[in-house]
């Protein structure tokens, strides 16, 4: 294996995206992947705990919540009993007590009884390693992933606290490279339970990732310098952002069960415009908007570029990006590049 080979994984509600990136084979030759998510492959194993009336017990690392938590509360609502060590269990709320209050009983030990074991985790590093030497693939040393981390917050709406980052990003000059970390800030705690599973791995957020990755597209890298919206429509959350050059001026996140077509159109019109409120977004239970101070000194930017798994839900905004011809890639494509440009290599190259 090339010693500048990566290995990217982008891991989302819906999928977990792959690209280990090889640069003697070019990207048409590297090995490509789209799989279930690891918290719809974690809901399918309680799910199966629940069809065979057993007791559940969590282990493992927080995670993403989404189908975890909606699993563990069926199986509750099933009227079956569930043990989970304290740290998974911080997958369902990051208030320990509140996650009591569900039923789910958190224990420091394995209990006693017959019980069944799932362990919860948004990388299963082990996983990957056998799957890819089964085709004599072996794992890069250099690693890169993505998760969204709303940040620890067990008395407040997580919904702040995640949309404080995107504020604080935007505070300190929305530099593109410094959406990737080389180790994960300790409120970041599934970025930071990530890099437990994967030591010496890249961090970054899935919002940011498909971002810089939308920009690799050759329509968006032609208008970069002028100013454009690149919006990614997850299966859980669509977040936007204005981009210029190297820099973000301005960041929208909803989330996509929320947003119709008409009401996005509306919404990244008067984003684009400047002068969409944050309180409004939130009112709705989206994250919010921010802008950075001197956005509304230029023309709005014109340009809409699009990726996501739920692009339909903006189709007719803009140009629909594919970077490299590989649309569900775009998040992988943006871990790859910010790594070459933290170690300073040109960037990707088809």
């Amino acid at each position: 294996m090339n010693d500048n080979a990566i290995f990217a994984i982008d891991v989302g509600a819906g999928t977990q995206d792959v690209l280990l990136f090889d640069p003697e084979q070019g990207i048409e030759n590297s090995v490509k992947l789209v799989l279930p998510s690891p918290t719809r492959i974690a809901a399918r194993r309680i799910q199966a705990v629940t069809r065979l009336e057993k007791t559940l017990f969590l282990t493992g690392r927080v995670m993403g919540g989404g189908a975890v938590s909606s699993a563990v509360r069926s199986h509750l609502e099933a009227g079956l009993a569930a043990y989970s060590l304290p740290e998974p269990a911080l997958t369902l709320h990051d208030n320990l007590d509140r996650v009591r209050a569900m039923g789910l009983k958190v224990v420091e030990a394995r209990p006693d009884g017959e019980i069944v074991e799932v362990r919860l985790g948004d990388l299963d590093t082990a996983a990957f390693e056998q799957a890819l030497a089964l085709f004599e693939v072996p794992l890069p040393e250099t690693a890169a992933v993505a998760l969204q981390d709303h940040g620890f917050s067990p008395h407040a709406s997580n919904r702040l606290a995640r949309f404080g980052e995107w504020r604080r990003f935007l505070e300190a000059g929305g530099s593109l490279d410094a959406l990737l970390y080389s180790s994960a800030p300790p409120h970041l705690t599934r970025l930071a339970a990530a890099e437990q599973a994967w030591p010496g791995a890249f961090l970054m957020d899935t919002g940011a990732a498909a971002i810089r990755g939308a920009l690799l597209d050759a329509f968006a890298a032609e208008r970069a310098g002028e100013g454009l919206v690149v919006l990614n429509a997850g299966n859980s959350h669509t977040a936007a952002a204005l981009v210029r050059g190297d820099r973000v001026w301005g960041v929208y996140e909803h989330h996509t069960g929320l947003l119709t077509a008409a009401r996005l159109a509306d919404q990244i019109g008067r984003f684009r415009e400047g002068v969409l409120g944050h309180d409004e977004i939130f009112a709705q239970h989206g994250h919010g908007v921010a802008y950075r101070e001197g956005y509304r000194d230029f023309k709005p930017f014109e340009a809409v570029v699009v990726t996501g798994p739920q692009r339909e839900v903006a189709r007719g905004l803009g140009h629909l990006a594919a970077p490299f011809g590989e649309m569900m890639l775009s998040g992988c494509f943006g871990l790859v590049e910010a790594v070459r440009r933290f170690q300073k290599k040109p960037g990707i190259q088809a």
